[in-house]
This record gives C-alpha cells, structure tokens and sequence, in this order.
C-alpha cells in the first residue's frame, strides 16, 4: 500500500510539474513576463539543471529590463564546473542588452573556446549565436566543430548563414558540397537556392550559381553538375539548353535518362517552347530501345503537330497514326495510342464512326480495370460528341462504380453529371455534381461547384429553364468543335436573356470561344464586362484569371495582367486560380520565386 502511495505521490508531483511549465510559456507567449517569472523561479528552483526553465527565466528577467539579475543569474551558471556553454552566450547578449559590447565579445569568445573541450557542443553554440544574429560567431563555432572533428558537418548551417549575411558564392559552394557529398537531399537544397534565383540568367545570382556548377564541373566530373545545369536551364525557361546537359546525361547514364528527357519534354511543352519540345522528342524516338517509351515520343510529337496544324495537313496527320497502328499493333499496351487516334479522327476529322468501332473492338481484348476505365472514357466522351447521351452514360457509370474511390471514378461521375446537363437532365446533374463538391480533386470539385450552381441559379430564377437549355445545347456545341453554332446561341443568350443570372454564364463561355479564334479583343470585351458588372458574382476570379492570361501572353501588357492577378490574390483568396495567379504576380513583378 505504501509503495501505492508512492507512485501516485510521484505521478501528481510530475502533472504539477508540467502544469506549471505549461503555465510559465502561457503567460510568456501572451506577454505577462511577471506571472511567467513566478513560474520560471520556482521551476529552476525544483530543477536547477534544466536549461531550458533556466532559459525561460532569463528571457523573462530581459523581458522585464531587470537585466542585473538575469547577470548575476548567470554569473553563477557560468562559474558552475561544467556549465552549458549557451549560458556564456546568454551572458554575453545580456551584456550587449545593457550597451556593454567589449564585456559581450569577452563571453562569446569563452563560448567558442568550449568548442576545444567537445566538439559536440558546435551546434548548440553555433545555433544560439544564429538566434541573436551573431552570424560571424555562428560561422566561426561551426568551423572550429568540423575542424577538430572531421565527422561533424555543419556545411547546411553555413549555408544558410551565408545566404543571411548575402555571402552568395559561399553559400552556393556549401550547398553545392552538401549534394555532392549526399549529406543532405537534393530536393532540400534545391528549395532552398529557388529563393535566391530567379527567371532572368541574367540575374547576378543566377551567374554566380552557373559559374560554381561549371568550375565543379570542370575541377570534379560528375553527371550531378550536369542534372544541376539542367534544373538551372529550366528555372530560367532555357529548355534548349537543359537538353544540352540533358544529352549529356543520357550519353553517361544511357536508358535510365530517358525519364528524365521525358520530363523536359513535358514542361517545354507546357511552355509553349515547341521547338525544343519537338527536338527532345525526336532525340527520344531516335535513340530508346524502349517500345513504350518510344511510342509515347511519338504521340506527343502528333501532339505537337496538331498545335497549329490546319485541315490541309490533317491527311499527313493520320497517315502517321495509321503508320503506328501497323507498327505496334492493337492491344492492351497501345491503349494510348489508338484512343489518340479515335480522338484524333473524331474531334479533329468529325468523324466518330470508325472511332467508335475501333474502341469497342479494343475493349473486347483482357485489359485490367484501369485500362478498361480510361477506354470506356475515351469512347464515352465520343458518343457524348455523336450525342448518343445514353450509350454514353452507361460507360461512365461502369467506370464510376468500379473505381468509386479513385480520380478517375470522380471524373466518370462528372462526365455522367455533365452528359446529363447536355440532354437536359438538370436534376440528375445537380444529384451527382453535390457529391462532387468534396472531390478529393480540386479541379473536378471546382467545376462541379460551378455547374451545379449554374443549375441551380438558373432553375429558380425560371422554372421553364429555357436559358439554361440554349445554354447547355451552345455547351455541347462547344464540346465539337462547332464554335461558330456555340457562338450564335450563346449571342442569342445574351440579347433574349438580358439582366438574367446566366449572363455572366454567357459571357465567359463566349469570350472563351473567341479567344480560341484569336479574336483577343473581343474576348477582353467579355471578360472586362463580367468583372465589372458582376463583380461579386462566382466567375469573377475566372473572368480577372483569364483577364491576366490574355494579357500576360495573347495582348503582351504584362501591367495589365498583374493588376487582374492581384485582384484575385486581395479579393479571392478561396478560389481555384488563386495559387497560379500569386505566383504569376510575383514572377511578372520579378520577385524570387519559391
């Protein structure tokens, strides 16, 4: 029983304990230094040896200006034989706190001298010395450390310090020796030069990074120089030389390179660099062994083709599909292939028939249920454009079932939502799109949010839905390919339906319509027209987005886009373009980029 009483009497003395620790950095944080005080004293009192209570009794005695007796505090800390060597920093800040700086160097210099003892104790000290800004403190504790001890690295530490003091090629060559020596991750040290770097190579900083990759290069061959070359080339949208280094790469690691390539190709794509696009791809197709890998090059260089291809060279186009097809055959391991092509010969050449048949024919072969489902979406989103809206539900709800919990079975249940809108079935849309709205994809909860409130506004406003009809039909027009017919209804809309909840609807549907004709003007025209008559309604983050968009590349007025990416960045902060328009502001106004 005593040995009961014991164990309980320990246990409550520990809940005091930490209830009063907890009390002591409650009132602290809320700036009550007093009430905190009468914690800390009696904490070191309890624990003499605990740095930290000690620590939190100093900075409430600084706190509160009494700095005498945070002095004699730890006067007596330091005299103690083996005392922590901070103290001697917290010492010497003190000292500076009461304008005594030659008293203040005194005690940073014993800190370092603690060094000597144990080399073990470079962190702590180096880290407080960062704390209070004492950078070429910090840096000379981290050195003396890893010079008695060769096993220590504090070359991270450094780094950043050099980056704080703008000691910029120091900082580089620590990080640099960081990765090279595998100490630290890649990605880790690479976060951290993107804040020092920006688009422009000709940025000081940028030159200065370039020139430490090449003098490593050159003193020390490693294909790591190169990979780093290559991520710098992207940073500043020089995709034509990353591939340089990217070649270079792949003549030493040989197929291992080609994800790598690949990747490069992907994002001078996405940057419109079509040029090199084109060249990485064919650099891929002219050297890979691999068929799949291969042949994935060679879609995208379709791909690239039909950016800016015209009807004339449609023929040219398919004969290279139709090439493919003989070349690796119909299957489960060309499913990408042949859904291009059916795309391709449905949305391009409007002629769906074959695509149908060559679809329907592939799912007839054993495919796992992955491939089954991006084939059964391909083929449905065909008949959506035939308009054979039922055959094509039931395909998207095939996959929806199988892959309840996946993207692609979100994305099959806003096909059947959005193929429902197409025929008119309002309701069943709206029954789909609610369980959307929480998508675990943002971009299919974004556009589940706004065709469901398209819905639902433009059924109560009227109950004969005939707005909202026009504009699902001008929607599925669209969705052909057959602007001009979308275009004519959607005018329609916007003279019949004036004042009505779907005109901002109208607007933005029109304006991207004739953006996509390169009509820019007249697009701008739509666009400025929502954001200033419908400026709290739910498209004007996407009409101010797009305003940045064309501004930014179609109509070159890079003042213009930043003013409609700001708005979003000040008075959107919950929409989908926000991240995208942050980061486009902040580029276009030329900051650094994270």
């Amino acid at each position: 029983m005593q040995r009961v009483c014991l164990v309980s009497c320990f246990f409550f003395m520990v809940s005091i304990q930490s209830q009063d620790n907890f009390l002591a950095k409650q009132y602290f944080n809320d700036g009550e230094f007093e009430k905190a005080l009468v914690f800390y004293e009696k904490l070191v009192k309890q624990h003499p040896r605990r740095t930290d209570y000690s620590e939190g009794l100093i900075a409430c005695y600084q706190q509160l200006e009494r700095y005498k007796d945070a002095e004699t505090f730890l006067l007596e800390k330091v005299a103690q034989p083996y005392a922590f060597p901070t103290f001697f920093i917290e010492l010497g800040y003190n000292y500076t706190l009461q304008q005594q700086p030659e008293k203040a160097v005194q005690y940073y210099k014993k800190a370092v001298q603690k060094i000597e003892e144990n080399p073990n104790f470079g962190y702590a000290i180096g880290y407080r010395f960062q704390k209070y800004a004492l950078l070429d403190e910090a840096i000379a504790a981290y050195n003396k450390a890893m010079g008695l001890n060769p096993d220590l690295n504090y070359d991270f530490q450094l780094a950043r310090i050099y980056g704080e003091k703008g000691e910029i090629e120091k900082m580089y060559q620590a990080y640099l020796k960081l990765i090279y020596e595998g100490r630290t991750s890649r990605s880790n040290v690479l976060r951290n030069l993107e804040d020092f770097i920006t688009e422009n190579p000709e940025d000081q900083n940028n030159q200065l990074l370039r020139k430490a990759l090449l003098q490593n290069a050159q003193n020390n061959p490693d294909v790591l120089w190169n990979e780093l070359l290559s991520w710098l080339y992207v940073q500043q949208e020089q995709y034509k030389n990353a591939f340089a280094q990217e070649k270079a790469i792949f003549k030493r690691t040989g197929q291992s390179g080609y994800d790598r390539l690949v990747n490069l190709g992907e994002i001078a794509l996405e940057a419109k660099d079509l040029l090199t696009a084109t060249s990485i791809f064919e650099f891929i197709v002219a050297n890979t062994e691999q068929s799949t890998t291969k042949l994935d090059a060679e879609l995208r260089l379709i791909a690239i083709d039909l950016i800016n291809a015209r009807e004339k060279q449609w023929n040219a186009i398919e004969k290279k599909f139709e090439q493919l097809l003989e070349v690796y055959g119909y299957g489960g391991t060309t499913l990408q292939l042949q859904i291009a092509y059916a795309n391709f010969l449905t949305f391009k050449r409007e002629n769906p028939e074959p695509a149908i048949a060559l679809l329907k024919k592939t799912l007839e072969q054993p495919l796992g249920r992955f491939g089954t489902a991006y084939l059964k979406l391909a083929l449905g989103d065909i008949l959506v454009y035939t308009q054979r809206f039922n055959e094509a539900l039931i395909y998207f709800s095939q996959v929806q079932k199988s892959l309840k919990n996946d993207v692609l079975g979100q994305d099959a249940r806003f096909k059947v939502a959005q193929t429902s809108f197409y025929k008119g079935d309002f309701d069943w849309a709206l029954t789909q799109l609610k369980v959307l709205r929480s998508s675990a994809s943002q971009l299919i909860a974004n556009d589940a949010m706004q065709l469901s409130l398209l819905i639902s506004d433009n059924s109560l406003e009227d109950s004969t839905q005939t707005a909202l009809k026009k504009y699902a039909r001008a929607d599925l027009l669209a969705y052909q390919n057959k602007e001009k017919e979308a275009l004519t209804i959607l005018e329609d809309i916007l003279q019949n339906h004036k004042g009505e909840k779907i005109e901002d609807e109208a607007l933005l549907k029109q304006g991207q319509l004739l953006e996509e004709q390169k009509k820019y003007k007249d697009a701008e025209f739509n666009y400025l027209k929502i954001v200033e008559f419908y400026a709290t309604g739910i498209l004007a983050d996407d009409a101010h987005f797009a305003l940045g968009q064309l501004y930014e590349y179609a109509l070159e007025d890079p003042e213009k886009a930043k003013y409609h990416y700001e708005k979003i960045i000040y008075n959107y902060e919950d929409s989908y373009y926000f991240p995208q328009a942050r980061k486009n502001f902040r580029k276009l106004r030329g900051d650094f980029l994270n």
